[in-house]
């Protein structure tokens, strides 16, 4: 007689542990995905812990990849690759988007006051390089390696292994030593700027939330005395100034009103004037005695300034406006209101009659409650229309930036082509579509969600990639002697110049703590050490000057890394 036998838990716990032992250990599409997933999960939680008030916020995704990686796990070399090259395309293109807008400005008003340093900081951390090699024995070929890990710099590791190759040298000893710098190159940076800020930053030295705001648009309010000016329209008045402004209101005996081009100014109107702060004194020499009271507190209630008018906020959201030059549209002539602000991807700009909007754009616009509700009509305030992404726009970049990064340029002296590379070539034609797009009526509006979503995502990717990649043998080359040589040499590439330039850029050339944190880290090639300066410093100041010298710095890296070989070995 069949005796009846209890199942064992062990044996029916098994089929499930194979299931989940293969989902997680056997190389596939779906194997990459989890891992990745679960790497960044694990790396956003941890990152959020403070340690001495410092948080390594995504960056921590690197280091948690690291320890998968020296445990064996591992992913299909193709999806490995794929996924950290997707991920780094993603951001960098997310990142020229964003800062399109207001990257030209920046570099027209402190190009020069940001460059100067990033380029100061590679020619140190080059001299400082070849200086270490010779005083501590190492070879060229492995500071090459080193150099590109202090700095983070992947475009120019592939660089100086193409020059190795061509010399008929080993490259391997550059690819293993900037794997064992890469980590301290990706922490190094985030402890000199938390270094800084420690000791050497002022209050003073930091944006405010609206430091973009102060720094483009400056209101005030002036009595016109200057009889040059009596019975002159607006119209006239601004096309014989060469200065940029727009006035706003007139008040006259008492009564407020939108000036339209042909209103005439009198003797003792008040004007409201918005215009840029380099601007404002200029102007109380054209229009006469600036007013004493401070128009530019965040706390004003523009409506109570005048019971007669009202100001609002109006969406751009009808594509037909985008693209167009607001003189184009004769909103103010037609409807009797005055624009006196456009806020666009966290800058406020001037609204000059040449400036093109775009998808997105918020414009302060001053009238009666009937005129503002039929000029809401013409530029639309459909919020509902902006939630649907413009995918096209995004797709194409991504193929532009992708053919630019891969054309081969020939330097004079360089025998070997540079190229701009994955990260070069996405994030300058970013930058242009995100600048020029609209003016070719391309849609390129992508909510400030949807923007920090792409970046997030994309940086997620690269970092837990990279990090699985460098893990496999970075443990074992760190204890052998040269490991540890390599170790310290890497942290002195990365911390020292880093610190020096900061310094010299914060004191003598006064940038603003948020602009050199990200001119640091654009220099650098960090986008890692760019979110913890986002995460920490208020305001855009670091992501538009990380944009500023990015793509500058990263061609010169990959040029100057090539050079150093050549003339080394």
């Amino acid at each position: 007689m069949h005796r009846f036998q209890p199942a064992n838990p062990y044996t029916e716990l098994c089929p499930k542990m194979e299931w989940l032992k293969d989902l997680l250990l056997e190389p596939s599409a779906l194997q990459a995905v989890v891992v990745i997933s679960l790497i960044s999960a694990i790396g956003i939680g941890l990152g959020k812990i403070r340690i001495m008030g410092i948080s390594l916020g995504t960056a921590f995704i690197f280091f948690v990849g690291i320890l998968a990686g020296h445990f064996g796990l591992k992913l299909d070399p193709a999806m490995l690759t794929y996924a950290e090259s997707f991920g780094l395309i993603i951001f960098v293109y997310a990142l020229g988007l964003q800062v399109g807008p207001g990257f030209f400005s920046s570099m027209r008003s402190e190009g020069t006051r940001l460059l100067v340093p990033a380029i100061t900081l590679i020619l140190v951390g080059t001299l400082l390089a070849a200086g270490l090699s010779y005083a501590f024995g190492i070879r060229m070929s492995d500071m090459s390696g080193i150099l590109c890990g202090a700095t983070t710099n992947t475009p120019a590791l592939g660089a100086a292994q193409q020059v190795l190759k061509q010399l008929g040298m080993d490259d391997s000893g550059a690819a293993l030593s900037c794997a064992v710098t890469y980590p301290l190159g990706v922490v190094g940076v985030i402890l000199a700027i938390a270094f800084l800020r420690k000791l050497f930053v002022r209050p003073s030295d930091l944006p405010g939330p609206d430091a973009e705001h102060r720094k483009n648009v400056f209101i005030a309010s002036y009595h016109i005395t200057n009889p040059a000016l009596f019975g002159k329209s607006v119209h006239d008045i601004a096309l014989q100034s060469h200065h940029h402004f727009v006035i706003s209101r007139v008040w006259r005996n008492g009564q407020v009103s939108i000036p339209t081009s042909d209103k005439t100014l009198q003797q003792n109107d008040v004007i409201l004037v918005i215009t840029t702060p380099a601007e404002a004194e200029a102007l109380g020499m054209i229009f006469g005695e600036q007013e004493q009271k401070d128009w530019n507190k965040e706390n004003i209630d523009w409506n109570a300034v005048d019971s007669q008018l009202i100001s609002q906020r109006i969406l751009v959201t009808r594509p037909e406006i985008n693209g167009k030059k607001l003189s184009q549209l004769r909103l103010r002539n037609n409807y009797g209101i005055n624009i006196s602000r456009v806020y666009r991807s966290g800058v406020q700009l001037l609204a000059t009659p040449d400036l093109r909007l775009q998808l997105g754009d918020r414009l302060t616009v001053v009238g009666e409650a009937q005129a503002i509700r039929n000029v809401e009509k013409i530029l639309g305030n459909a919020v509902k229309s902006l939630n649907e992404p413009n995918l096209v726009s995004v797709f194409v970049g991504l193929i532009l930036g992708l053919t630019l990064g891969s054309i081969p340029v020939s330097i004079p002296g360089i025998s070997i082509p540079v190229k701009l590379g994955l990260a070069g070539g996405p994030i300058i034609v970013g930058i242009l579509i995100g600048t020029f797009g609209p003016r070719l009526h391309m849609i390129t509006y992508t909510t400030q969600s949807a923007n920090l979503m792409l970046r997030a995502l994309g940086l997620s990717m690269y970092l837990a990639c990279l990090g699985l990649d460098a893990g496999t043998h970075f443990f074992e080359t760190v204890m052998r002697p040269e490991g540890a040589l390599w170790l310290g040499v890497g942290f002195l590439l990365t911390f020292l110049p880093v610190v020096l330039v900061g310094l010299f850029a914060l004191r003598v050339l006064k940038v603003d703590f948020g602009s050199v944190s990200g001119l640091l880290c654009g220099s650098m090639a960090n986008p890692m050490a760019l979110n913890y300066a986002n995460d920490t410093i208020e305001g855009d100041n670091p992501s538009v000057s990380y944009a500023t010298v990015y793509p500058v710095c990263m061609f010169l890296r990959v040029i100057i890394i090539q050079v150093l070989l050549m003339m080394t070995l």
